[in-house]
């Protein structure tokens, strides 16, 4: 099984429970656990230091990211910089409402801006066969 680090805002996480559920469904046809590491982890103040050092071991041991850039997250930026700089492959995902990331959009190759659930589906599973169907 393939693991896929999903980078959210924690602010923005609890708006999203459609759209991750949907994403895991997704995932898991093309053989993927998800790590939706605001799920996975909760850090207290003081512990930046290791929560940082958590999500750079976790993306190092994925092997994709999904960004979801709906609303904009510093740290969101730092996880997707770090994949990159890996040479992981990377989706950025943005609710058509929401204001463009230029500087994720600039890094990332595989774009998904969508207008809803079903829309997202669609986007989702056309890269995901393009980058895991051969």
């Amino acid at each position: 099984m393939r693991t896929c680090f999903f980078s959210v805002s924690l602010k923005n996480r609890p708006n999203l429970q459609i759209e991750i559920e949907k994403i895991k469904y997704l995932l898991d046809k093309y053989s993927f656990n998800i790590n939706v590491f605001v799920d996975e982890y909760v850090f207290s103040k003081g512990e930046e230091k290791k929560m940082m050092n958590t999500a750079c071991i976790d993306i190092t041991n994925a092997d994709l990211l999904i960004a979801e850039v709906s609303e904009k997250a510093i740290g969101v930026g730092i996880e997707v910089g770090f994949a990159v700089a890996l040479n992981k492959p990377v989706i950025y995902l943005r609710q058509d409402s929401s204001e463009y990331s230029s500087t994720i959009g600039g890094i990332v190759e595989n774009h998904i801006i969508y207008k809803n659930v079903d829309d997202l589906e669609i986007k989702l599973d056309l890269i995901l066969k393009e980058l895991y169907v051969k």
